[in-house]
């Protein structure tokens, strides 16, 4: 992997505009689901009262986070599908009460319903973050253009209930289907009517990529400023990371060959979001808003001596 030089770009968002490049940006994830897999219920109440979600919200903003990806559904491997109602049953209300607290909060619904992106965004998300690049519904794509929201494509490959049973990918192919894929997303939401300027890129760590298929992802990031649009990295706290600590020698004594809970993940998060950012990451999506704000203060440093 090659440092990579910045690249410069205003992401136009529904009512305001991000300056990408001048510094990393950080996307603080608030889950407001029972199951997500690393903090499945933390954020939650079957109530649907939105008083532990909004509390760690503030306290991401107050971290320093740029951007909060709300998100009501989990996709974690085997994950069961909801219905958009109930997905809009957990984020609306977080949406409403944290804008009266925190009006200035840049928002993104973290959801692949165009149901629910649409009811988001008039409720004052800026951003529709749709992990399976507008394929799972088909609506996504004209409801974005109509909404005039920010867009993010992440490369998915099939479904969580598909992807243990997914074939292989050796190191060689990973890259070429990503680009491959995002190639054909990419054309199809401009088709639709989404400008290029509201687009921002995402590969998709773990989202049908095996524990160390995830690794060409990060080795080769640079070969996606081919598309000339930003790039967005959600390494956080991934399985992948966990099982490399868990065969790497020097740790067999500390983990016991058990492999670490996700918030003992956090320096193995820092060090792929640190390569990320050299490999030419714009915006980086995290659960740990402090560690991720400081270890990008540092990678940022670093291009700037370039």
């Amino acid at each position: 992997m090659a440092f990579a030089a910045r690249t410069y770009y205003d992401w136009h968002l529904r009512t305001r505009t991000l300056s990408l490049g001048q510094r990393t940006l950080i996307m603080g994830i608030l889950n407001v689901t029972p199951d997500s897999f690393s903090d499945g219920g933390l954020f939650y109440s079957p109530t649907h009262a939105p008083e532990r979600a909004l509390t760690h919200a503030l306290r991401l903003l107050d971290e320093g986070a740029d951007i909060l990806d709300l998100g009501g559904e989990s996709t974690r491997p085997n994950a069961t599908p909801l219905t958009p109602e109930e997905e809009q049953s957990r984020v609306l209300p977080v949406i409403e009460s944290l804008l009266k607290l925190r009006p200035a909060t840049i928002l993104s619904i973290d959801t692949y319903h165009s149901s629910t992106a649409r009811l988001a965004v008039d409720a004052g998300a800026e951003i529709v973050n749709d992990v399976s690049g507008h394929l799972w519904d088909p609506a996504m794509s004209a409801t974005c253009a109509e909404l005039r929201c920010g867009s993010t494509l992440m490369h998915t490959r099939g479904r969580p209930q598909e992807w243990p049973a997914l074939p292989k990918l050796a190191p060689g192919e990973v890259i070429p289907l990503i680009i491959t894929q995002l190639r054909e997303r990419l054309a199809t939401t401009i088709a639709a009517g989404i400008p290029r300027e509201k687009i921002v890129l995402d590969p998709g760590l773990g989202f049908g990529k095996r524990l160390d298929e995830n690794y060409p992802i990060l080795a080769h990031l640079e070969r996606l400023r081919e598309f000339h649009l930003p790039i967005l990295i959600g390494a956080s706290r991934k399985r992948f990371l966990a099982n490399t600590l868990t065969h790497t020698a020097a740790l067999a004594t500390t983990l016991q060959g058990e492999p670490p809970t996700t918030v003992d993940r956090l320096h193995a998060t820092n060090a792929a979001n640190v390569g990320a950012i050299l490999a030419g990451a714009h915006i980086l999506r995290v659960h740990d808003v402090r560690a991720a704000v400081e270890a990008a203060a540092i990678a940022d440093r670093i291009l700037e001596a370039l």
